[in-house]
């Protein structure tokens, strides 16, 4: 018999009798004991971590084999967190264990014994993760866990909506954005998408200019994405640009570009989108880059202004030298009423997620920066002879950003777009992406109650809706 630790097993250990898996986690209460009072008053419970102990033997060939065991079972069983501890007769319960004190087993010859002692920070035990479908916009979810569970709902959006709420039976629920109030208030678009680039087509852009160095090269695409077929030659930075007009020209945008940025401890590289005025200026710019040579580290760059009068929003690495390396995510820039921000962040390709999160912003006072967008323009860079980092472009979007008053209700979001309620990790997002900001006051992350729960979603016929939940017990 054995058990797997963040999902990894080892032949040479076997658990034996004795093992010490309490029922459920030692519970501590808290009694205010009142004089001349028989008993005493209840006023608080507190649940202890849960500890697991554990005797195993250990098996190598020789006395000198027993001690790389003894170092591969450290390598495997030191975490910094707890990680999924899965004992095999018990395969559909999972805990989240992480070592502690030490093992230091009996040695004979090519044989120990001792004991593993696990704590679990979180003191419950959990089934394996489930999926439930809401086959309509009121279901009716039995949670069959002793213990309460937290769902992650996920919303595929079928339509644009200025609100998007989960509730139970008591009134418990979880709200993002406003409903209208048809009487007084107007839905509108908030941040219209004027342009969109999917990089699969040349067609519409032209050779750029105006670029932090000189251009050179040409750009392709694969039908997915743009990349450069070559980048020419230079000893400073040089590469290939292209750029493409707008429908409209803009005073409010947001300008969000999906790139690929690897590099490796040989690659010198770069991948920019510069904003543009009527005029061809350089109004802004934002950018990755890694300058150091056999080092892997990666700055992000987001600048308004040219390459003479300007003001850094962004011109760092992450919150580590190696944050944004071998990147794959978002670049965003804009300007709303004078009020300049950018975003970098990288995304999960799995789940979708943005993570390694940047956001600066910056209000533009003295009026200094106030020429309109007008085109926008890709460029991939390599310095001198240096080996270029791996860049390519998935897709571009320019927003408008249209005003609104106290009568405007703003959608906040549009088919196709998923919203998450991770009542889990207590966050909620849009595309992956953190939406705090427009939770509700009153909402809250609440859990699934054990037994029937009635959970209603609105606006009525707006969503696909997934929950997904672990079944946790006590």
């Amino acid at each position: 018999m054995s058990f797997s630790f963040n999902g990894e097993t080892r032949d040479y250990l076997k658990v034996l009798r004795g093992r010490k898996r309490p029922a459920w986690a030692s519970v501590t209460r808290g009694l205010l004991i009142v004089p001349g009072k028989p008993g005493g008053y209840l006023q608080n419970t507190a649940i202890q971590p849960r500890t697991i102990d554990v005797p195993v033997m250990i098996e190598g060939e020789n006395i000198a084999n027993l001690q790389k065991i003894k170092e591969d079972l450290a390598s495997w069983l030191v975490t910094e967190e707890p990680k999924e501890l899965i004992f095999e007769d018990e395969p559909d319960r999972v805990y989240f264990a992480i070592v502690d004190e030490t093992f230091d087993p009996d040695e004979l010859v090519r044989v120990g014994q001792g004991t593993i002692k696990f704590i679990c920070p979180d003191p419950y035990k959990y089934g394996l993760e489930k999926e439930a479908i809401f086959p309509s916009d009121v279901v009716s979810l039995n949670y069959e866990g002793t213990a309460p569970g937290e769902p992650v709902f996920e919303l595929e959006v079928l339509q644009p909506v200025t609100f998007a709420m989960i509730q139970n039976q008591n009134d418990e629920y979880m709200l993002i954005g406003k409903p209208v109030n048809v009487e007084e208030q107007i839905p509108i678009e908030r941040e219209q998408r004027i342009f969109w680039s999917e990089a699969n087509d040349l067609t519409g852009w032209a050779t750029g200019n105006g670029i932090d160095g000189a251009v050179a090269g040409s750009i392709q695409t694969d039908g997915y994405r743009f990349y450069p077929a070559s980048y020419g030659t230079g000893t400073g930075w040089h590469g290939p640009a292209i750029k493409t007009s707008l429908p409209e020209v803009l005073e409010h945008f947001r300008v969000d570009a999906l790139v690929d940025f690897f590099n490796s401890g040989s690659s010198v590289g770069r991948v920019e989108i510069y904003l543009l005025d009527d005029a061809g200026a350089v109004i802004g710019k934002i950018a990755l880059k890694d300058i150091t040579a056999h080092y892997a580290e990666t700055y992000g760059e987001a600048r308004v202004g040219d390459s003479n009068i300007n003001y850094h929003l962004i011109d760092q690495t992450g919150d580590t030298p190696s944050a944004w390396n071998n990147f794959y995510g978002m670049l965003r820039i804009g300007r709303y009423d004078g009020q300049w921000f950018a975003y970098i962040a990288k995304i999960d390709p799995k789940t979708g997620v943005h993570t390694a999160r940047m956001y600066r912003s910056w209000k533009d006072t003295a009026g200094q920066f106030t020429k309109n967008l007008a085109q926008v323009m890709i460029h991939f860079g390599q310095m001198g002879t240096y080996t270029p980092a791996t860049v390519k472009l998935h897709d571009i979007k320019v927003f408008k950003w249209n005003p609104i008053t106290q009568a405007d209700i703003p959608y906040i979001a549009y088919e196709g777009d998923k919203i998450t309620f991770d009542h889990k990790d207590k966050n909620i997002l849009i595309n992956g992406e953190t939406r705090l900001d427009l939770k509700d006051f009153g909402a809250r992350f609440f859990k699934l109650k054990p037994g029937e729960n009635i959970l209603t979603v609105y606006p009525e016929q707006a969503f696909n809706v997934t929950c997904r939940y672990r079944k946790r017990f006590k």
